[in-house]
């Protein structure tokens, strides 16, 4: 089991910890419910420095990952982040969802960060330098976060959105994008090993609460931000999970077109929606979604919404439900009423 180079600092925090991705990670610190809700009123800081960074550079760097990945990159350019897909040639179903940043100083060399536990597939698909093990990575999350941010370290608290910057903390280079995994604005810092303990203590210390991946797992679920394994993973393509928009079509080719060309031509059999219930009863992954008594798909990510105080849910469900369709969901044999739902469910 790895460690991140905060763990002696979550140790002293009192943070509760768990494996998480071949990583021991901090579930929460004062509470799941309580760190939630103190990122969508005010700011909290993730430790993330289990999400893996493979070093992409060289001539040859934008043409392999346009050739390897979903998105785009044509469409941005350096100093810009992009949300992008890993995916399976034969089906074109995802084998990882990805950040890429580009960096702003250097045309030629992009951080591709895969989900934890994909890091090795990542890593044979698209090849780079594994630099996971030289840097943490701080997610700052909230509306307050960048004015926090602003009073200890300015040039990081203006970063913009899916920019990003390289900043110097007390003389350390790191790499600051306007990036997140919560629907709340915020800041993803990438910060030498050495440096973060001191970095960690500069933002806690100007009034960001620290929070686990507890919370970051109902913030995501509020905001309708899927996860891989549970909204992502094999079987599933970006269009049964409404993310066409991460796809290059107009790209000459990449790993998984042909496939998902031929899905956009006949429709998917699935696709992903929200699901609303009530109380506070939640939802779980794996639970039946039934309409009239007719089982016609099954929830991914359920959980208690502490914004909207009752179960929110995403679910794979037939794709002629229209929003506010009535829907229940079995749990462990007893029907919890819902309905189709919009989402984000909050933001």
């Amino acid at each position: 089991m790895k460690q991140s180079p905060l763990d002696a600092v979550h140790r002293e925090l009192g943070a509760k910890m768990v494996p998480f991705g071949g990583w021991e990670m901090p579930l929460e610190y004062s509470g799941t419910i309580d760190e939630h809700l103190a990122c969508r009123s005010r700011s909290v800081v993730f430790d993330v420095s289990h999400l893996g960074t493979m070093r992409v550079a060289g001539p040859q760097a934008f043409d392999s990952l346009q050739a390897a990945l979903s998105n785009d990159l044509g469409k941005v350019g350096p100093g810009r982040a992009q949300y992008t897909h890993l995916l399976d040639e034969a089906d074109g179903s995802v084998l990882d969802d990805i950040i890429v940043w580009w960096h702003p100083d250097d045309p030629e060399t992009f951080d591709v960060m895969p989900n934890a536990s994909n890091t090795d597939r990542v890593v044979d698909a698209i090849g780079g330098t594994d630099v996971t093990d030289t840097r943490a990575v701080l997610a700052v999350q909230g509306p307050e976060a960048k004015q926090r941010i602003t009073e200890i370290w300015p040039e990081a608290g203006a970063v913009g959105r899916f920019r990003v910057v390289r900043c110097d903390w007390q003389g350390t280079s790191c790499l600051v994008a306007g990036t997140g995994y919560t629907g709340e604005p915020g800041l993803e810092i990438a910060v030498p090993v050495e440096a973060v303990a001191d970095l960690w203590r500069a933002i806690t210390g100007a009034g960001v609460q620290p929070a686990g991946l507890g919370a970051r797992d109902t913030l995501r679920l509020e905001a309708g931000l899927p996860l891989h394994g549970n909204e992502l993973g094999p079987g599933i393509t970006p269009l049964q999970a409404g993310l066409g928009w991460v796809v290059g079509w107009d790209k000459p080719d990449f790993r998984g077109k042909a496939a998902l060309e031929a899905e956009r031509e006949r429709g998917v059999a699935r696709r992903l929606v929200g699901i609303s219930t009530e109380g506070r009863r939640p939802p779980r992954s794996g639970c039946a979604v039934l309409v009239d008594g007719e089982v016609i798909g099954a929830v991914t990510s359920g959980n208690y919404s502490p914004v909207l105080e009752h179960g929110v849910a995403m679910a794979f469900v037939t794709p002629s439900l229209e929003t506010g369709t009535a829907v229940e969901v079995d749990v462990r044999g007893s029907r919890l009423p819902g309905r189709i739902a919009d989402m984000p469910f909050v933001g």
